[in-house]
């Protein structure tokens, strides 16, 4: 039986009834702390701001503003529209908006978390560049409440709800947690073998400049021949080898930089400096992508590019980047870096030694780089697997006469 004919026998045909969130809620926002703050006040009880990364958590100090159970959203900036479940002591900034339940004999925490992980980001507002989700829009956002009539049938549906999602919800983060725990294993099997592989015993390597093998991309490509799988901007090449997405927005007039297949497209601007692409393509982009052109045919385009993407290369290019408020690479040092050309004086054997590095880092790098394979698209998978089967458990019916405008 799926979820979805689950809500509908879990229903039995009982009324939804859609309410806005300000009629069933008190919305408030955080206050403003600044790093001072944090030092002088330093403590046990949780503060809580607009990041994502360890449950939004950015300190502690030594008082708390609210004590219960509510539930916080980011009101500001690229995760503005996120939603935590809170119990506890605890603070929030000014970039959070906080959610208090008028009546809590009407409507269930965590079947309002649920459901806000839903519907809280189809109501942030993004004019001006500047996401945000302010509480004006927050108390228009609309609440299923199944079977009104009878609050303790309502609320056994609601928690019958929350005890699947829970349980979903913690599987979901166990599987998560393990394929995690292999990707970070993985890529230090990863780190070992490529310090391992681009290090050469003397005699075994000759150092070369990357001018000696590659100059910057002199060939125009017109707009109108690009789209957005072929125009790349910085905004679109992926951190750490882990190549690029489509662009969602290409340029309307003038010629730009052309590459070509085998080119090595390189971020030329903090704090995109480690993004790497090895072409696959003909295509274009700006003066925010650097374009590496092979001119050597002793050195494999993809052995080069595994040189440029090792973390030597990263450190080398931060160290010589020019600019005080958003660096730039330095162009002309760039092409002084240094590249190892294992049995230099053999063609033959240097080439064949390279494929032998690329094979193995290849490998490699699909494992634990690649969004299209390997472990970081499973842990995305996992993930839209929950949002699926989540949003078909909260797939209510509506009416027209009951909609929320």
């Amino acid at each position: 039986m799926s979820h979805l004919n689950y809500l509908e026998k879990l229903l039995d045909g009982v009324e939804v009834e859609w309410n806005q969130l300000g009629e069933l809620s008190a919305l408030r926002r955080g206050r403003v702390m600044s790093k001072g703050y944090f030092v002088d006040n330093i403590g046990d009880y949780p503060v809580y701001s607009s990041q994502t990364a360890n449950d939004g958590k950015i300190g502690s100090i030594d008082t708390f503003d609210f004590d219960g159970e509510f539930i916080s959203w980011t009101t500001d900036g690229a995760n503005a529209g996120t939603v935590f479940y809170r119990t506890g002591k605890f603070s929030i900034t000014n970039v959070c908006g906080l959610i208090k339940i008028k009546n809590e004999s009407l409507l269930n925490y965590k079947y309002l978390f649920y459901w806000l992980t839903i519907e809280a980001k189809k109501h942030v507002y993004s004019g001006m560049g500047n996401p945000k989700l302010m509480s004006h829009q927050v108390e228009k956002i609309p609440v299923p409440i199944p079977c009104p009539d009878n609050p303790e049938k309502s609320l056994a549906i609601q928690s019958e709800i929350v005890r699947i999602l829970d349980k979903f919800t913690a599987l979901t983060a166990e599987l998560t947690a393990e394929l995690t725990a292999e990707l970070n294993m993985r890529k230090k099997q990863y780190n070992y073998y490529r310090d391992k592989l681009l290090s050469f015993e003397e005699g075994e390597v000759e150092w070369k400049t990357l001018s000696e093998m590659a100059e910057y991309s002199k060939a125009r490509i017109c707009y109108t021949e690009l789209d957005g799988s072929n125009y790349v901007g910085v905004e679109s090449l992926l951190q750490n080898r882990a190549g690029k997405i489509d662009s969602i927005r290409t340029p309307d007039s003038g010629n730009l930089t052309q590459y070509n297949p085998d080119d090595i497209l390189i971020g030329n601007i903090r704090p995109y400096l480690k993004k790497i692409w090895h072409a696959d393509r003909v295509g274009g982009t700006n003066g925010d992508v650097l374009v590496v052109h092979p001119t050597d045919t002793a050195i494999n385009p993809r052995y080069l590019y595994q040189v440029l993407a090792d973390d030597k290369f990263f450190e080398y290019n931060m160290q010589h980047a020019k600019g005080a408020k958003m660096p730039r690479g330095n162009k002309p040092k760039i092409m002084e870096y240094l590249v190892p050309i294992p049995f230099a004086s053999n063609r033959e054997k240097s080439l064949s030694e390279q494929e032998r590095i690329v094979t193995i880092l290849d490998k490699f790098d699909t494992l634990t780089s690649s969004i299209t394979e390997g472990l970081p698209r499973e842990i995305e998978l996992r993930q839209k697997q929950y949002e699926y089967y989540r949003d078909l458990l909260l797939n209510f019916p509506k009416s027209h006469s009951n909609e929320v405008a």
